[in-house]
């Protein structure tokens, strides 16, 4: 039997789960503007199949159910085929601000420490390099913490089907994260709200600003890696980082200024390039930073392309 929901009353009830949709279709997409299509599509999706919603199960489990297929739909239309090599071209960072609006840490601290580890840019990518559908049954198990039973009955499997291709996607997913994030369990990473880390942060932004290698090199891991979505090329190794960004150019900058932000739970900051032309510095890139053990770990750089995504200023003016 189904439930009248009107057109006001399901418009209420969708967007108050909109914000937790769009971050669970972006840990099966690693995009962010691919995660907000793929909400309007869940949308649309449900309010076409209002009358099969029959209240067995919560509203918001429905919408997640549909959330899950129109990831995995588009997924089988874009990217049919996983990430390889610990690169993931189409991946874009999540702003912190946006995070916030999921619901209060405190009421489940347990549940908020799963949260903020499998949003990290680490744990995404690791997660892109699964098939679709094992993927969806991670999240939905790991993240979620939905019963098999019902992952099974959304994917149309078996419970064991779906209890096998759970072990299969942990270990897989195992073999891409960072040796020092395994277990997933805290500590490392984060948005910098230790002071060691927020020193460190600042350190680096002012090595950064002063394009000095050497300071820069003090604080990298020797194991450090880095990449430049969508940009092919994942470099491994503080010397093999070092040639990498001198040869882009990154001691000839002139002029760069720096905002500190947060994007996925990590410290992060914005840089801006003097241009001459519009007497302003302009949007250059955006370093998202892992720290590991008081050094940086892993340095993901985004375009100016995702400045707006992030609220970033479009220019800072010289000042006064």
């Amino acid at each position: 039997m189904s439930i009248e929901v009107g057109e006001a009353e399901f418009t209420g009830l969708a967007q108050r789960h909109r914000r937790e949709l769009h971050v669970h279709c972006y840990r099966m997409l690693g995009s962010f503007e691919d995660a907000e299509d793929t909400v309007q599509e869940t949308f649309l999706r449900a309010w076409r199949r209002r009358e099969t919603y029959e209240g067995r199960a919560s509203f918001r489990a429905w919408l997640y159910r549909i959330a899950t297929n129109a990831s995995l739909d588009l997924l089988a239309q874009r990217r049919p085929e996983p990430a390889t090599g610990g690169e993931v071209p189409w991946l874009q960072p999540y702003p912190d601000r946006l995070l916030d609006e999921l619901a209060d840490p405190a009421a489940d601290p347990e549940s908020a420490v799963v949260a903020q580890e499998t949003i990290e840019l680490a744990y995404v990518v690791a997660v892109q390099h699964l098939a679709p559908r094992p993927r969806a049954v991670l999240i939905l198990r790991d993240v979620l913490g939905w019963p098999a039973r019902d992952v099974a009955e959304l994917l149309g499997d078996s419970v064991n089907s779906v209890n096998s291709a759970l072990q299969r996607a942990r270990a897989a997913l195992r073999e891409h994260l960072p040796a020092d994030r395994q277990d997933w369990t805290g500590g490392s990473g984060g948005s910098g709200d230790d002071d060691a880390t927020r020193e460190l942060v600042r350190r680096f932004t002012e090595a950064t600003v002063a394009t000095d290698v050497e300071a820069i090199a003090a604080m990298l891991r020797p194991d450090v890696t880095s990449s430049m979505p969508p940009t092919p090329g994942l470099r491994v190794g503080r010397d093999a980082v070092l040639a990498d960004w001198v040869a882009d150019g990154f001691t000839e900058l002139d002029g760069l200024r720096a905002v500190p932000t947060a994007v996925n739970r990590q410290p992060a900051i914005a840089f801006y390039l003097w241009r001459e032309d519009a007497a302003a510095h302009l949007p250059l890139t955006i370093d998202v930073l892992r720290i590991t053990d008081g050094a940086v770990a892993d340095v993901v750089i985004f375009g100016a392309d995702r400045f707006p995504s992030l609220a970033l200023p479009s220019r800072l003016d010289a000042p006064a």
